[in-house]
């Protein structure tokens, strides 16, 4: 592309907080994944780009090393840089904003989804609970329903959760979200601006560094349990944390408790704050203690996030927010802004799953476990010489490929009928690549042809050295 075409696209790229790299990134990335860029389009030079924006190459070059640790554009000595796939890949991403969520959107027909992990079908205990509500929501009277920091009652009840498992809580602390997702967000846009340095696990869940990416935050990779997270703290001064130390998504590890204790020391005196991702916390398998919350060890500095959407169902958007009260009241300050507040009837539903919630958790834990066990003897039997870790909890198991690359096997996968998850696209350190996401929630018989599709396109894979890392599909 001709430098002064891609400078006229790119427009006010540099207004904004952060170091002028930051921001070319930040534009950059929303030119690619809107698809004014399309896959396969050639980028121009540093040198050339940074003359027609009148910046040190210094600065394109950097903008550029983001985007290629994020996959969004290849480079390679002697054939330039160029967006990450190929121009028949753009076809695929037709009316999506982002191809990030393309699983999401477009889910492939006829497709077993071994990417994205939830609950497929709501509980029983969920139908009973929006029954029990319709009293109570035909009673309300002088309230519009907006509720930006959520319902005072589930608030209180989420409170009252978390002082039962020794973490005293009030109410003024607790925000109700649409969901884990939308709670990194929202603290996203609190806690991080352009530039800021964000500590991660590598690999970690991928809707997260999707959420740090669009702050234009710049990550900081660790091994699973931030091991490490001393040194790079004092090398870095992170703004923020984040970590799953329970039931970890994708590789199902959890941390000890005296690892929890140090990690949360570590942070509280450093001033910097932890997200505790614990929306997996529940989901520990039958016969296995969960250890206590990383937020009990420092209550001011540590946030935890939870969600109902993997103990209950998806479709239930209630996830919350447990901070200290400064934070909760920005967040539901931004909140108000981008939609007023959450959905009551589904607020309602949860505050009548609370007294039920341990034990929906239980049976869907047991259930976790019969389908990891199924899922891994299918594996192993078919696929002896794939590398597939037992874990004790969670969703997921974390395969390793004895030869090749996850991405490109993952394309082979989609055309055998299977979606998975590649490696790469979790690990902000570039690492992972021979590695699959898998999940073990669907039914038995599913996850037998899942694995039996998995095979045939084993037998079939031929690994290139050339295969180009391309944007990869949300999975949550």
């Amino acid at each position: 592309m001709d430098p002064i075409a891609l400078a006229e696209r790119l427009g006010r790229w540099s207004t904004g907080r952060g170091p002028l790299y930051v921001l070319l990134a930040r534009r950059l990335r929303r030119l690619v994944d809107d698809g004014d860029l399309a896959p396969g389009t050639p980028l121009p030079p540093d040198r050339a780009l940074a003359r027609a924006l009148a910046v040190g190459r210094s600065t394109v070059v950097n903008a550029y090393e983001l985007l290629r640790a994020e996959g969004r554009i290849v480079r390679r000595q002697g054939s330039g840089t160029r967006v990450a796939g190929t121009p028949a890949a753009a076809r695929a991403a037709d009316g999506t904003s982002a191809p990030i969520f393309l699983h999401l959107l477009e889910p492939g027909e006829g497709v077993i989804p071994l990417a994205c992990a939830a609950p497929t079908a709501p509980p029983a205990g969920l139908v009973a609970a929006y029954e029990a509500i319709v009293p109570a929501l035909s009673a309300i009277r002088g309230d519009i329903g907006y509720h930006p920091a959520g319902i005072p009652a589930l608030r209180r009840a989420l409170a009252d959760r978390y002082a039962a498992r020794g973490l005293p809580t009030t109410p003024e602390q607790i925000m109700i979200t649409g969901g884990g997702q939308q709670a990194l967000s929202l603290l996203a846009a609190v806690l991080l601006g352009p530039g800021g340095r964000v500590v991660v696990e590598a690999p970690t869940y991928p809707g997260a560094l999707e959420t740090f990416h669009e702050a234009g935050a710049v990550p900081v990779p660790l091994p699973v349990g931030l091991d490490g997270f001393e040194t790079a703290v004092r090398q870095h001064r992170p703004a923020l944390a984040y970590v799953i130390p329970a039931n970890h998504n994708p590789t199902g590890a959890t941390l000890p408790p005296l690892r929890r204790r140090r990690l949360a020391e570590i942070a509280a005196t450093a001033g910097v704050p932890v997200i505790e991702d614990e929306v997996l916390a529940d989901l520990t398998f039958p016969g296995r203690t969960p250890p206590p919350p990383l937020a009990g060890f420092a209550p001011a500095t540590v946030i935890s996030v939870g969600s109902l959407s993997k103990a209950v169902w998806g479709g239930l958007r209630v996830g919350w927010v447990r901070a200290p009260e400064a934070v909760v009241q920005r967040l539901a300050r931004l909140r108000a802004v981008h939609d007023l507040g959450g959905n009551v009837p589904a607020q309602l539903a949860a505050i009548e799953l609370m007294p039920v919630l341990d034990d929906l958790c239980r049976q869907r834990a047991a259930a976790l476990r019969a389908g990891h066990d199924h899922l891994r003897r299918q594996l192993l039997g078919l696929l002896p010489d794939w590398e597939v870790p037992a874990v004790t909890g969670g969703q997921t198991l974390w395969a390793r490929l004895p030869h090749g690359d996850g991405m490109s096997f993952a394309q082979l996968a989609l055309r055998h009928g299977v979606a998975v998850l590649p490696g790469a696209g979790l690990d902000a350190s570039g690492g992972s690549a021979d590695r699959l996401r898998l999940h073990h929630v669907l039914p038995q018989d599913e996850l037998t042809c899942a694995v039996e599709r998995l095979a045939e396109a084993w037998h079939a894979y031929e690994p290139s050295t050339g295969s180009a890392r391309t944007p990869t599909a949300m999975a949550v």
